[in-house]
């Protein structure tokens, strides 16, 4: 008997010795997940491109580029639509910037720097662009309505520098001058429609205030258009409501996964629909299905 209980002692003390031995072992390292990469894409700015490509830079604000939770920009699906092995694609948007931010801040530089002869840019700005430029607050974004070369001086409230303030037209044209300079085709959105609806039914369009100076100041620099706003809420009046409240993630202006790619294609049909545009060769298959969107307001651009 004595001889049994030791022999259980034995057998208890041994496994002991083993459960403590791998409890303080170091973890071994993760195995590598099995499943495929989605999405591989040069989206990054400071991800490496291939230097022999064409490369077409987007820049704009948080309803082109956002990293919040459940919001995503039209510039980040845009991308699956383009051939990767013939353009890089390289989005520099960033949230919270309106057409004169971007430019005070050295973005516009950063990216202009990059630019080669042969590449594209697309951007979009005017969600941001409204306001008062002497609010404490958001005077930093605000812009002169219209397409004027008037200025006023207005204190920066980020900065607290005196900064002279143009038209939204002005800083839009600039943005298809430097571009062209360069060598370089300037393609102009005007921003995505919000989520406001008329009495009857229908969204309220932006083409009286920032998305017709958009149009105004793109083809008067010499630079392409895409009637983003009325592309999307043409779509939107079809879908009714119910089916667009759930493309946003907040009341009115930023979209989800599936509202971020209905705005994506329609950049892509407002490519389509700009004769001979030279952005098109580059699509991708995926974009093949999207049919073009002839703009009725469009006139070529001034050279």
């Amino acid at each position: 008997m004595k001889k049994l209980l030791l022999f259980c002692c034995l057998i208890f003390t041994s496994a002991m010795a083993q459960e403590n031995s791998a409890t303080n072992a170091a973890p071994s390292a993760p195995k590598d997940d099995a499943r495929p990469v989605e999405k591989d894409i040069p989206m990054d700015p400071h991800r490496p491109v291939n230097p022999a490509l064409p490369t077409l830079f987007i820049i704009g604000d948080s309803t082109v580029e956002n990293s919040n939770a459940g919001h995503v920009g039209w510039g980040q699906p845009l991308a699956d639509y383009f051939d990767l092995t013939k353009i890089n694609v390289i989005n520099h948007a960033i949230g919270g910037r309106s057409s004169r931010s971007f430019q005070e801040e050295g973005r516009w530089d950063a990216v202009l720097a990059q630019i080669k002869p042969g590449d594209f840019v697309i951007m979009q700005f005017g969600h941001n662009d409204g306001g008062n430029p002497n609010d404490p607050q958001k005077g930093d974004r605000a812009v002169l309505k219209g397409l004027g070369e008037d200025t006023i001086q207005a204190k920066n409230p980020k900065t607290g520098v005196m900064d002279t303030i143009h038209s939204y037209g002005w800083y839009m044209r600039k943005y298809v001058t430097d571009t062209k300079a360069k060598k370089a085709t300037a393609i102009v959105c005007s921003l995505i429609p919000r989520k406001i609806w008329t009495p009857d039914g229908k969204i309220i369009r932006g083409a009286a205030t920032f998305g017709g100076w958009a149009r105004e100041a793109a083809l008067s620099a010499g630079g392409l258009f895409v009637d983003l706003n009325e592309i999307t809420a043409e779509r939107y009046d079809a879908m009714g409501q119910d089916k667009v409240n759930a493309l946003f993630v907040d009341p009115h202006t930023h979209t989800n996964a599936e509202g971020a790619d209905i705005n994506a294609q329609s950049i892509v049909a407002g490519l389509k629909g700009i004769p001979k545009c030279p952005l098109t060769p580059y699509l991708s298959a995926k974009a093949a299905p999207i049919a073009p969107y002839v703009d009725p307001g469009a006139t070529a651009p001034v050279k």
